[in-house]
This record gives C-alpha cells, structure tokens and sequence, in this order.
C-alpha cells in the first residue's frame, strides 16, 4: 500500500512538474515579443511624436498624432454603436435561454465571432463604403463595431447568467415592474461583468488592421472629419513597417509600442476589475 501511495505521489509531482514547465512554455514567446516591441519602441516615444504627423520621405522627425487621433475616434464611434446593441443582445439572450430565437441568435454570435476581420472590411466595403462613395471613419467604426458585438453580447449574457434569480424574483414581488427590474438591479449587479467585456472588445479591435484597409483606407494627414478617410494605429504600423525607409520603421516600432501599452492597460483593467468585483467570465 505504501509503495502504491508513493507512486502515486511520484506521478502526481511528476504532471505537475509538465503542467507547470508548458504552462512557463507558452508565456516565452509573448514575453519576447514584448521586450522586443518595448526595446526597438520606447526609443522612438517622446512629446514630438505624439503631437506631430508624419514627416516626408527623407526628412527627420515627424510623429503619428494623425493615426493616434483617428484610431481614438474609431473605437469611440464604433463602442457608441456596438456597445448598447451588444448590452441589450446579451440581456435578451440570459432571459430567454429557452426560446428559438434566443437559441439562433446564439448560433449567430458565435459564427460572427469566427469571422475573419478581413472578411467584415470587405462586407463593411459593399455596404457602407460604396453606397457613401468614399472611405471614410464611419466605415471603420461600422466594420469595428461589427467585430465588438459578438465580445459584448456574450460577457453580458455569462455574467447575468451568473447572478442568482433571487435578485430578479425579490423585485418582481415587490410589484417592480419587469423593465424596471432589468433595468435598476439586474444590469447594475453584473455592471462590472458587462463593463470588463466592453473593455475586452475595445481591446480586442484597437489592434485590427485588415478591415480598415477596405473601409478608413488611411490619411497622411490629421483629419476629425468622420465622412474622409482616417489614419489608424494599425494601418500606420502595416505601412511603415512594409516600407523600404528606415525613419519609417522607426515609427512602426513607435506606434507598435504606443498600441501594445493601450492593450495591455485595457487588459490589465479588466482583470482588476473581474477580480475585485468577483465576476468570472
């Protein structure tokens, strides 16, 4: 019995020791490309090259204020659009889990967040850019919102369906109202859940590139107008760092840095935030 007991033990250790070394395994890779991003980046960040567009071919300096300032306008164009829509879709979805429409609108969630960004550019390009004649940020932050939808919608239904149904029947037999309801106890108990998903899909989106090359195109200048073409973050990093000048890998590198600080704040937000309020999602 004892030499069974020990085997077991020796066993036990022994998958705990390859559990642990894949699961160090796996964070190599991003812990390398985040210090090589930080190293070949923090050296090209200063107040100039965030305040300044770029510079011409040949010429010195030059910052990505254009990209910067468009990338921000996108994504709040495209959370103004997603995000209510997403909400309500995810309060729909935990309340009627039983019915059809429930149950296809679920399948389409899930195959919408399959999609390949490249493939909502060109469906976004058919149906925004085309009838408007010309690419502008609107496009951008319609194909982005698209993209947002499916994150949203599902961290809002998971996070309701975390919540006990005493919180719901307390308050319907108060005589509350059912919007009411839904509205004042069941949405701000899982406000944090939802909020975490809001921040998971922004950052899910500030990073895409494929589908603003069909729809925002791109503007080597610092434009607010959202009915014209707009610079990205994305789309000036796959520009640059395409290019065959070495000032224009330099702000390649920059912008990556500036993109990988967003993301990673935005994340780190949501962790925090999932953990102090104690929603899993």
């Amino acid at each position: 019995m004892e030499a069974r007991i020990g085997l077991r033990n020796t066993k036990s250790l022994l998958f705990k020791g390859v559990i642990t070394f894949l699961a160090f395994l796996i964070t190599v890779p991003l812990i390398v490309i985040l210090l090589f991003i930080i190293k070949q980046g923090i050296t090209q960040v200063n107040w100039h090259f965030l305040t300044h567009v770029p510079a011409p071919v040949g010429e010195p300096g030059g910052g990505i204020a254009n990209a910067f300032v468009g990338s921000f306008l996108m994504v709040i164009m495209a959370a103004v659009i997603a995000i209510p829509v997403g909400i309500l879709a995810g309060i729909y979805l935990a309340e009627n889990r039983k019915s059809k429409l429930a149950y296809y609108c679920g399948l389409c969630v899930d195959i919408l967040q399959g999609v390949p960004s490249i493939v909502v550019g060109i469906v976004v390009y058919f149906w925004v850019v085309k009838p408007l004649g010309t690419f502008s940020a609107i496009s951008g932050s319609v194909a982005l919102s698209i993209m947002m939808l499916p994150i949203v919608i599902r961290s809002t239904e998971e996070t309701l369906k975390l919540l006990p149904d005493s919180l719901k029947e307390a308050a319907l037999s108060l005589g509350v109202p059912y919007h009411r309801v839904i509205l004042k106890v069941v949405v701000p108990c899982g406000f944090s859940g939802i909020m975490s998903g809001v921040m998971l899909s922004v950052a899910r989106v500030v990073g895409e590139t494929a589908p603003l090359l069909f729809t925002a195109f791109g503007n080597p200048y610092l434009s607010t107008s959202v009915t014209k073409p707009m610079e990205s973050l994305p789309h000036v990093i796959f520009t640059y760092a395409t290019s065959p000048y070495d000032d224009w890998h330099n702000l390649a590198w920059g912008a990556s840095f500036i993109l990988l600080v967003f993301v990673l704040v935005l994340n780190i937000i949501t962790k925090v935030t999932t953990r102090k309020w104690k929603v899993q999602l």
